[in-house]
């Protein structure tokens, strides 16, 4: 005959198997589990099986046992999970990659009723269409004002109607007809709530990040601090090179300004004299689109080459 644990047991038994996971693994997934059946938890765990365990449990129970654990050891990172554990939820420890275990817990959901008192997580619009039920149960639709004809014996639902809003109760009529129209609105399954990551607790939105999505925030960021520096005139690494760019510039104007010059300025004094020379050494590129579109000559006059813009500029910064 099998003896019969006792409570005090359990929790002892509880307490050694939840100081060993949080001993064995670094990533743990906090998951919400309203409306969340055993079955439907038992698919879970046998599709996280391998490199994952799902966990559940009271949370006084849990967090008593983390505060504990975490002065034995002196792992006090792990008391960021104590503020994680608030309402109806589960671990799910993981050796795997976040994101994949993230998208398989989200595979397993199970469609759902619309039950009386039900908060609705999602809008319910009952779409147009024959709805199989006889002229009789017009009544339901006459309380939730959904205009309806009679259509070869049958109710038939002229336009859709949004019988329940995101965050409303369920009533009873709404339910009753949801339930005549063999229609399940609403689906649960573990919802991932937060993330630890070796003492870290970040947001599960972190784990749809693609490689664009940093670089731009990194570019983002980089703005950000070139800008500071640049108000503040602190020289960071970001910054330095729009600063000589800079400097550069106002060196020049002052040579522009006045009579102080130096090489690089006199070309730019030479240009700002006499424009002409600039459309003269413009011209030869502009031409060169067009005289490619045509045919080559056999033989070119070889004419002495002309300063080309690129070459003037570069010769700025030489």
């Amino acid at each position: 005959m099998a003896v019969k644990i006792t409570k005090a047991e359990k929790k002892v038994n509880y307490d050694k198997k939840l100081c060993k996971l949080l001993d064995t693994y670094q990533q743990i997934l906090i998951v919400g589990a309203d409306n969340v059946g055993s079955n439907q938890l038992q698919m879970i765990r046998k599709g996280l099986r391998g490199d994952s365990v799902v966990l559940m449990g009271k949370n006084t129970m849990m967090k008593r046992s983390i505060r504990i654990h975490a002065e034995k050891t002196g792992n006090n990172a792990i008391l960021a999970l104590v503020e994680c554990l608030v309402g109806n939820v589960g671990l799910i420890f993981t050796k795997g990659d976040l994101k994949e275990v993230s998208d398989e817990v989200s595979k397993y959901k199970v469609g759902a009723p619309a039950r009386v008192g039900l908060i609705a997580p999602i809008d319910v619009v009952v779409p147009p269409g024959n709805t199989g039920l006889d002229p009789s149960q017009t009544s339901f639709f006459q309380v939730l004002n959904i205009p309806t004809k009679i259509n070869r014996g049958t109710v038939e639902i002229i336009t859709p109607v949004e019988i329940i809003k995101k965050g409303e109760k369920v009533g009873s009529s709404e339910s009753a007809l949801l339930s005549k129209l063999l229609i399940k609105p609403f689906s649960y399954g573990l919802i991932v709530q937060s993330v630890y990551d070796n003492g870290s607790v970040f947001s599960p939105e972190v784990l749809e990040l693609t490689d664009d999505d940093l670089v731009a925030r990194f570019a983002a960021g980089l703005t950000n601090v070139v800008g500071l520096s640049m108000i503040l005139d602190y020289p960071t690494l970001a910054a330095i090179p729009h600063m000589f760019i800079n400097a550069y510039k106002n060196v020049l104007s002052f040579a522009i300004a006045t009579e102080y010059s130096y090489p690089q300025a006199e070309k730019v004094k030479e240009y700002l004299k006499d424009p002409s020379k600039f459309a003269a050494s413009a011209a030869p590129v502009a031409a060169a689109p067009a005289a490619s579109a045509k045919a080559a000559p056999a033989k070119a006059e070889k004419e002495e080459p002309e300063e080309d813009e690129d070459d003037f500029v570069g010769g700025l910064f030489d």
